[in-house]
């Protein structure tokens, strides 16, 4: 099992320039005291990194987030989308 690195945690994540390539992206729309958090989850050879990118008012503009956090960071995935191939 891989581990996960959370923003919750002071000493998770991972350093700029690692240079490793990430294998996989996706993003989470969480419910969370009323608002709604969007998350976003990197999978790398060595370890998964999970990080809270921001919340909204709406589940519609955290969705709506997600959405252009998803496609931005798939520009820097290698590979097919969604793994596929």
């Amino acid at each position: 099992m891989s581990p996960v690195s959370d923003d919750r945690e002071p000493e998770g994540g991972r350093p700029a320039g690692t240079g490793d390539e990430a294998l996989a992206v996706e993003t989470y729309v969480v419910e969370e005291r009323g608002r709604w958090r969007v998350e976003i989850v990197v999978v790398f050879p060595d370890e998964v990194v999970r990080r809270s990118v921001g919340d909204y008012r709406s589940r519609r503009e955290a969705e709506i987030a997600a959405s252009w956090i998803r496609r931005a960071a798939d520009r820097d995935v290698e590979g097919p989308p969604h793994g596929l191939g």
